[in-house]
């Protein structure tokens, strides 16, 4: 009898085990620290004095992200593997290694009827959010990839880059296009903060935001904020990508305390974004990095101070395996070592969609 009541146990424990790691994700918030190693990571651990709430993800894992003929990725290739599930050139938005165009994970959901968003620390046509919405041959083409926006039905937008909007050398103004299709054109926190509904167009600068300590101050919590408020109400579900883009800058320009500002401010937002998901149940939070910037290194610090001694090896990108945080509903996922491009994969495997 003890026996059969162990093995039954047993049984409903490995069930439920199972269950809990087939269930759906009705939403995935996938949060990319541009160019976020493990030493950015722990110089804001530093900073925060011991604690981030990046910490409160239940798998980690790594990616290996070698562009198709660069050993060390560019921002465009890392964050196209992401978006696409395919290893392209350095410089190539939502496009494999011939230049064709390859459906991303943000259109995969809208044509599941699933709302999309994305929200920036840098111009929303740069490399990493343009890759989930746009389809060209270079990250330089702007103007090119405001166009794609409007090729979509995105919900939420907000980063810089107005000017590829409204001041264009073809002379199109893009803010009336936006308009025409519903949506508020925000240019302002103030102005995001008082839209409760329907779809947002935000440019809260006119190309590339501010440092976090040069006065962007808390926006990109108050427009993850904004963008989970949004996109929530869709019964079917939502995909976000939110990047901490700044991050990189810190590492291009070998200043230890950009890095500091803007890796905490990151996870400041990851901590409101994994309340929101704590709290709703159904949703897959990813935080990675699409490479690492600047050989950052930390030679010493002080967890009580909040201080940090780094050095770099170069103003480059490097060629260095990256963390992959996971939580919520699929987390398991994202445990070992894998290819960047399978991060994708696993996204559409999270949602049960289909490419």
């Amino acid at each position: 009898m003890i026996r059969s009541t162990l093995l039954l146990c047993c049984l409903l424990i490995t069930l439920t085990g199972s269950a809990q790691k087939s269930k759906k994700a009705k939403n995935i918030i996938l949060m990319v620290g541009d160019g976020m190693g493990v030493a950015q990571i722990y110089a804001g651990l530093t900073a925060k004095h011991g604690s981030l709430n990046l910490e409160r993800c239940t798998t980690v894992g790594f990616h290996k992200n070698q562009a198709s003929d660069n050993y060390v990725t560019d921002s465009a290739a890392g964050a196209t593997a992401f978006a696409c599930g395919v290893t392209t050139f350095n410089g190539a938005i939502g496009v494999d290694a011939s230049g064709k165009a390859v459906p991303t994970i943000l259109e995969i959901a809208e044509r599941n009827g699933l709302s999309t968003g994305l929200v920036a620390t840098c111009s929303i046509t740069h490399a990493t959010p343009a890759c989930f919405i746009s389809h060209q041959p270079s990250r330089a083409l702007d103007e090119n990839i405001a166009l794609d926006f409007l090729t979509t039905d995105i919900d939420v937008f907000i980063g810089g880059g107005r000017k590829f909007f409204s001041t264009r050398k073809d002379g199109l103004n893009l803010m009336d296009s936006l308009k025409a299709r519903n949506y508020t054109v925000a240019h302002s926190m103030a102005e995001v903060e008082q839209v409760n509904s329907g779809k947002l167009a935000a440019f809260l600068a006119d190309e590339q935001q501010p440092k976090f300590s040069a006065g962007r101050g808390d926006e990109l919590v108050k427009s993850t904020d904004k963008a989970l408020q949004l996109l929530k109400s869709n019964k079917k579900g939502m995909f976000l990508m939110i990047e901490g883009s700044q991050i990189d800058w810190g590492g291009h320009g070998n200043d230890t305390q950009y890095i500091i500002d803007e890796m905490v401010d990151f996870d400041n937002a990851i901590g409101k974004v994994l309340d929101f998901a704590a709290k709703d149940r159904n949703t897959l939070v990813i935080i990675t990095a699409d490479h690492e910037t600047g050989g950052f290194s930390i030679n010493n610090g002080d967890m009580k101070a909040g201080t940090v001694e780094g050095k770099f090896t170069t103003g480059n990108h490097t060629g260095v395996m990256i963390p992959v945080f996971a939580y919520g509903p699929g987390a398991e996922q994202f445990s070992g070592i894998y290819q960047n491009t399978d991060i994708f994969h696993k996204m559409l495997k999270a949602f049960r969609f289909k490419k």
